[in-house]
């Protein structure tokens, strides 16, 4: 399936906590993705615990060479956000600790990462949204020709038909900033995609998938399978009748590199609900026709993901142990004493 894996430069901003982390191995482990630079949000948890996490799961993966930034703390309009520790445990990643990175975040924030990066790569980068939107917005407003300057954003975030997992129409990551997603999804982005609940609720890992990882023995396999026990503990309680997790941050990773081609995804116009009713934060998408082959209309801005077929956890977790067997061969970038420090965890 590499073959098809999109060699553009690709730019991460997330909230790093469970299923971020799992999105960054990977990417990190996927021969041919060119990712650049990661750059985090308060959402999961605050800005600067994404960025440390950032980093230690990184350094996990061998790639202590990607510069992260930390970013946005507050909303767009200066809300105090919710963080999700009942989801991903206090410290973001289901309470597992790894040791402390040895490289540092950036000095420039998130804002100027993104616009610095965007510039740089010559309107070839593409950007994977996986968190609140706040720094997009932030640097929207610092760069307004920025649209101009990415090939694809891909977001993962939004329910359309599916209920919301905040509210019952929204989704966490347009739900918890709708300000910020409301100004980016009407940027005018040449090509932006959208992955929402829909997707994301039916690419599930299990019990044994997660077995499998920690029984693999390597640090990466190991923590992966570590961090997937809180998360399935909270999928389990209230969501789930058996015991798993869904796949967002993953999913949207594999489309953002066209290593999973949607099955179903109609250009439609989107926008999001920013007052303070019970809709507020919800993604409005118009999919009126789009499953009887109806021309798209004029005003489309985004392709939504609805449909995918459904094998994508398997490859996520032969992915992470193919991508851990290589590093500890030495096919890969780790500094000598980056995986036996992580091994010692």
């Amino acid at each position: 399936m590499t073959s098809r894996i999109s060699r553009r430069p690709l730019l991460m901003d997330c909230d790093t906590g469970v299923d971020d982390a799992l999105a960054l191995l990977y990417l990190a482990f996927t021969p041919g993705v060119d990712l650049r630079a990661v750059t985090t949000v308060a959402g999961n948890t605050d800005a600067v615990s994404a960025a440390r996490n950032t980093l230690q799961v990184l350094e996990l993966a061998g790639r202590t060479d990607i510069p992260v930034a930390a970013g946005a703390d507050t909303t767009y309009r200066g809300d105090v956000p919710h963080y999700a520790t009942h989801v991903h445990g206090d410290n973001g990643l289901g309470g597992v600790e790894l040791p402390v990175p040895m490289a540092r975040p950036a000095a420039m924030d998130a804002a100027d990462l993104i616009v610095e990066t965007a510039r740089a790569a010559g309107g070839e980068l593409a950007i994977l949204a996986t968190a609140p939107l706040t720094n997009l917005a932030v640097a929207l407003r610092r760069e307004p020709e920025l649209p101009k300057l990415i090939s694809r954003l891909t977001v993962m975030g939004g329910a359309v038909h599916h209920p919301g997992n905040i509210s019952p129409l929204a989704e966490a990551n347009i739900g918890n900033d709708p300000e910020a997603a409301d100004l980016v999804f009407s940027a005018g982005w040449r090509d932006l995609v959208i992955v929402p609940l829909d997707v994301t609720m039916r690419e599930n890992l299990t019990e044994e998938q997660r077995q499998r990882l920690l029984a693999h023995g390597s640090p990466a396999g190991r923590f992966a399978g570590e961090i997937l026990a809180q998360y399935y503990a909270f999928y389990e309680a209230g969501t789930f009748p058996f015991r798993g997790a869904a796949c967002h941050d993953p999913l949207a990773a594999a489309i953002a590199v066209d290593e999973v081609e949607p099955v179903l995804a109609p250009r439609v116009h989107v926008a999001v609900d920013t007052g303070d009713s019970v809709g507020r934060g919800a993604l409005v998408a118009d999919t009126r026709g789009c499953y009887l082959g109806y021309p798209e209309r004029a005003e489309a801005n985004a392709r939504v993901v609805l449909e995918t077929a459904g094998t994508f956890p398997e490859l996520l977790v032969d992915r992470v142990c193919a991508g851990a067997e290589r590093l500890a061969l030495g096919d890969g970038s780790a500094p000598a004493g980056g995986l036996a420090q992580a091994a010692g965890a």
